[in-house]
């Protein structure tokens, strides 16, 4: 038992390393805002995602060294689990120490033979600490005027540098409570008090203060954006309310926050509480936990699948050229598996795929692509798959299915939030809703611009459209920065053999790029083409690709901001007027 235990501690001290460098990284974030370094900030997020594969390598040397010949003795491991899980009773974050004991596992074993009794598949302690929420917010009563409980909060939150004017931020704040929440929330009871979290949330150019309003039984979550003034100073950008303008800041479609939370299950359980229909795995990935996400998404997924009897089928829409989609009709999400051969003109490799992935899950996403979890021989009910997605499967990726017994594995897969095609909901689309989408879709292309992608292949299938109506860019094989592309306008024509030949007729280099070639995205929906010419044919322009290249390369840094910017304050315009 004693290499079991040496064993068992040097994996539970790899976690706690992991969990002091990870926090170590994210306490620099505050300062890193004051001191608007945007480039530090962006690469302290990258670096923070490396930190986890990282650590588990270096722990890998150790536990190897330790187990000698009984590394791959399941018997080994199965004790070395109990030593482990009675390490960790009580422990404030046992569920994501038991992550790590899995990611261990899954090295050692290459993700086969994953079962509760080797690892964690289940929690022996639970799905999460028996958390007490009430430690990590502080509560602000309101016990006089509006104005006086706002000045409290924003100087209790405030930064070594000073605001830029904190009795305007108050007063547009007040603003909206009166214009916009008093009408729909009770205020007036003498138990009204504000929660707030304890610590901002940063992320990209951006502070957030995050709390609820409590009146009675009644609750309304609340956010209020902090910004960097051009002198350097800060003010609030705007005051959002309720779980849907709260759920779009933690969206999968953005990059992970930074905040310091010592027990990441209380900031989970509060913000839970605030955006019900958002998924207890996003929000632990939302804070930077996207390891435990995902094993937090695997245990859900599980019970899903025991509590229905629905059928995976192949996804609704177009066939994708590299990968293969199906879902669950009862499903939020859809599963992706890259082809053993892509359709042409597609010329690639299985590894540039993946990569792409890679750089997907480590870029700024700016609010426009999907955030995934890939899963190695993910193993599912085969009797669940439909004779045609069977037959699918078959045909274009058998070399990553195998079946056993009842058990149909899928060696690799990406899964993924499922959103309705930009194709097919323009299909149904009223004349609103086409022009709001499109303008959405032109608003998707500009913003992952300015975070310096180009999404490639820009075809209104490979977006899709969310609940809250944001579009969101989900096809990454031909992601490349927008840095190294070539933005070129077509030459005139010389000659009229030049003008009526087949094929250009002048030189084209492989990274050379065409923008009045982007209307023949549109082919077969002109009256998306009409609306969205009018909203954003700046894009068939080269000058305006030419121009966000010299922005990001001379270091400018782009604001994203996860509401509408018709919410953000005038900072100097009346603050009692409408807003939302």
């Amino acid at each position: 038992m004693e290499r079991r235990e040496r064993f068992a501690r040097t994996i539970l001290n790899g976690f706690e390393s992991y969990f002091a460098e990870f926090q170590n990284i994210t306490l620099a974030a505050k300062t890193r805002f004051e001191n608007a370094d945007w480039h530090g900030m962006r690469q302290a997020s990258i670096q923070r995602i490396d930190l986890y594969k990282a650590k588990t390598s270096q722990v890998y040397e150790y536990v190897e060294l330790i187990a000698g010949e009984q590394l791959r003795d399941y018997d080994f491991w199965r004790d070395a689990r109990d030593v482990y899980s009675r390490l960790i009773e009580g422990h404030n974050n046992f569920e994501i120490a038991e992550t790590f004991f899995n990611s261990m596992y899954c090295a050692v074993f290459k993700h086969r033979k994953i079962r509760n009794e080797y690892a964690f598949v289940f929690s022996p302690h639970g799905d999460m600490p028996p958390a007490d929420v009430s430690k990590v917010y502080r509560t602000y009563t309101l016990k006089g005027p509006m104005a006086a409980l706002l000045e409290e909060i924003l100087t209790d939150y405030a930064f070594s540098i000073p605001y830029e004017d904190m009795q305007r931020d108050i007063d547009n704040i007040v603003g909206v409570i009166i214009n916009y929440l008093a009408p729909r929330f009770d205020l007036n009871e003498d138990n009204v008090e504000f929660q707030v979290l304890e610590h901002h949330f940063y992320r990209n150019k951006g502070a957030y203060i995050v709390g609820r309003i409590v009146s009675g039984k009644n609750s309304m979550p609340f956010v209020l954006p902090i910004l960097h003034s051009e002198q350097g100073e800060v003010y609030v950008d705007t005051a959002l309310f309720g779980s849907d303008k709260v759920s779009v800041l933690f969206s999968f479609t953005r990059s992970y926050f930074l905040v310091d939370a010592s027990i990441p299950s209380q900031y989970v359980l509060f913000l839970q509480q605030l955006m019900p229909a958002k998924p207890i795995s996003e929000i632990y990935s939302a804070m930077g936990y996207n390891k435990h996400g995902k094993t937090y998404y695997h245990r859900c997924a599980f019970r899903h699948m025991q509590s229905t009897s629905d059928t995976f089928d192949v996804a609704p829409g177009i066939k994708g050229m590299v990968m293969c989609v199906f879902t669950l009709p009862s499903y939020d999400f859809v599963f992706k598996i890259i082809k053993d051969r892509f359709t042409p003109p597609k010329d690639m490799t299985h590894e540039q795929v993946r990569a792409k992935y890679a750089l997907v899950k480590r870029w700024d996403r700016a609010g426009r692509m999907a955030d995934t979890q890939e899963f190695t021989n993910l193993a599912f009910a085969r009797e669940r798959f439909s004779d045609n997605l069977m037959e699918e499967l078959h045909k274009v990726a058998p070399s990553v299915i195998e079946e056993h017994g009842k058990a149909l594995v899928i060696k690799h897969v990406y899964v993924e939030r499922r959103m309705t095609p930009l194709n097919l909901y323009l299909h149904n689309a009223n004349d609103q809703q086409v022009a709001d989408v499109m303008d959405e879709y032109g608003n998707a292309i500009k913003q992952l611009a300015a975070a310096n992608i180009f999404p490639g292949d820009m075809l209104l299938k490979n977006f899709g459209v969310t609940r809250h109506g944001r579009v969101v860019f989900y096809d990454y094989d031909e992601i490349v920065p927008l840095t190294d592309c070539n933005f070129r306008k077509i030459p005139q024509p010389r000659t009229e053999a030049e003008e009526m030949a087949s094929k250009p007729w002048y030189s084209v280099g492989p990274n050379d790029i065409f923008p009045e070639e982007f209307r023949l995205f549109f082919s077969g929906n002109q009256r998306a083409r009409k609306v969205f010419d009018k909203l954003h044919s700046d894009i068939y322009e080269a000058s305006f690709w030419q121009s966000l290249q010299d922005k990001i390369r001379s270091g400018h840094v782009e604001d994203f901001f996860p509401y509408r910017r018709e919410l953000r304050f005038d900072r100097s315009a009346d603050p009692m007027r409408e807003s939302a």
